[in-house]
């Protein structure tokens, strides 16, 4: 058996969000009445992420769980956020052209950065489900991430349920 839903969520402007779906995804493994299979959360945006980890408990001051917080300065100090044109090579003259063509504005092109770090993170994740619950551990939850500070938007999280 299949069952699957989105999730939709809004991004924050002019920084990553980070959106813990984990409610969310146990309600959607609830209503698919599979008992015993797994539950894909994945992203189809290319500049976001999907992963497990656990609850920080603590609050860094920009709003964000202090593990998440930490997790958006290593990526800083690594790839760091564009904030410049010409920091890195995308996006280049026919990317920029595309994206005029269908309305995006310059600035929102220069998330190279976004890119990057999701294709190092990942854009989903694959969760065990025994007896009808997402099996995430003691303290596991899902987070929905946006790499992209260019602008806020809404995004949208597939889960797909497969099992019996």
């Amino acid at each position: 058996m299949v069952y699957s839903e989105t999730i939709k969520l809004e991004s924050r402007d002019r920084a990553v969000s980070f959106h813990d779906v984990t409610e969310e995804v146990k309600d959607i493994v609830s209503r698919s009445g599979i008992r015993n299979g797994i539950a894909v959360v994945y992203s189809h945006h290319t500049t976001c992420s999907v992963i497990t980890q656990e609850c920080a408990f603590d609050m860094s001051m920009t709003g964000l769980e202090t593990l998440q917080q930490d997790l958006v300065n290593v990526f800083e100090k690594w790839i760091p956020t564009c904030r410049y044109e010409g920091m890195y090579l995308h996006p280049g003259k026919k990317a920029l052209d595309f994206a005029e063509s269908v309305g995006e504005d310059n600035f929102g092109c220069h998330n190279t950065d976004a890119h990057l770090r999701s294709s190092i993170i990942g854009r989903n994740v694959t969760v065990v489900i025994e007896d009808g619950t997402p099996d995430l551990g003691e303290f596991g939850r899902i987070h929905f991430i946006d790499w992209d500070q260019t602008r806020g938007r809404t995004r949208s999280a597939k889960v797909m349920v497969i099992g019996e």
